[in-house]
């Protein structure tokens, strides 16, 4: 399957096979694509509760309680369940671990490179924090670019997924004491495989026409 072809069989799964499970290996692949996602200076700013086992997809669920209720059964019956969580801040000790992953890594051919690069990623962190005061939003944006390469590329491997913001935040927050790690949680992508039942397959996609999206010059 290329790219387009995949773009084209993957939907929003309304409901999943609750008996068809995501092989080991694919599953690898699935942390793969979040772990090596871009974002803005390879700040990599998040962290994934993955939930496969019942237990963990009713800790999960239980951020679908009440009005988000009809999310629920994406929840519980899908094969893998991925908390998206946001880092609340690019605090000192998270762009110290970034910067000494980098140079263990070998990105740094000299300590000016180096420290270039610490210089660089603090200036773009400090005009969201005191410019633009939008440093939560700035963070959550490239999680979001995270969840973009998860869709895709689990379209590719033919396997069916469903963002869904409508869950409650700070129910999953409290769930998995993510503030205290210094994370909130926003947002679910439920993976798995689609029901035979699930109506949203059978219809047709649908999208704004090429020429009303792009402007070639």
């Amino acid at each position: 399957m290329n790219i387009t072809e995949a773009l084209d069989w993957r939907y929003s799964t309304k409901e999943f096979d609750p008996t068809k499970k995501i092989s080991d290996e694919d599953f690898q692949t699935i942390k793969d694509l979040l772990r090596k996602s871009p974002s803005s200076t390879n700040l990599q700013p998040w962290h994934f509760v993955i939930a496969s086992t019942e237990e963990g997809k009713n800790r999960v669920a239980k951020a679908t309680e009440g009005f988000y209720q009809f999310n629920k059964a994406k929840v519980v019956n899908a094969s893998h369940v991925v908390v998206f969580c946001t880092k609340i801040d690019a605090d000192p000790k998270h762009m110290a671990k970034v910067l000494e992953k980098e140079d263990q890594d070998g990105r740094f051919a000299t300590t000016e490179h180096k420290d270039g690069m610490n210089n660089g990623r603090n200036m773009f962190a400090n005009i969201h924090r005191y410019d633009l005061k939008d440093m939560t939003h700035w963070l959550e944006k490239q999680v979001y670019l995270n969840m973009g390469s998860l869709l895709l590329g689990a379209g590719l491997m033919e396997i069916d997924a469903v963002p869904m913001e409508g869950v409650d935040a700070k129910a999953l927050d409290e769930e998995f004491n993510l503030r205290e790690k210094g994370f909130t949680a926003f947002a679910v992508v439920s993976l798995g495989y689609r029901a035979d039942s699930d109506f949203n397959a059978k219809l047709p996609k649908s999208r704004l026409a090429e020429e009303e999206i792009i402007t070639e010059i």
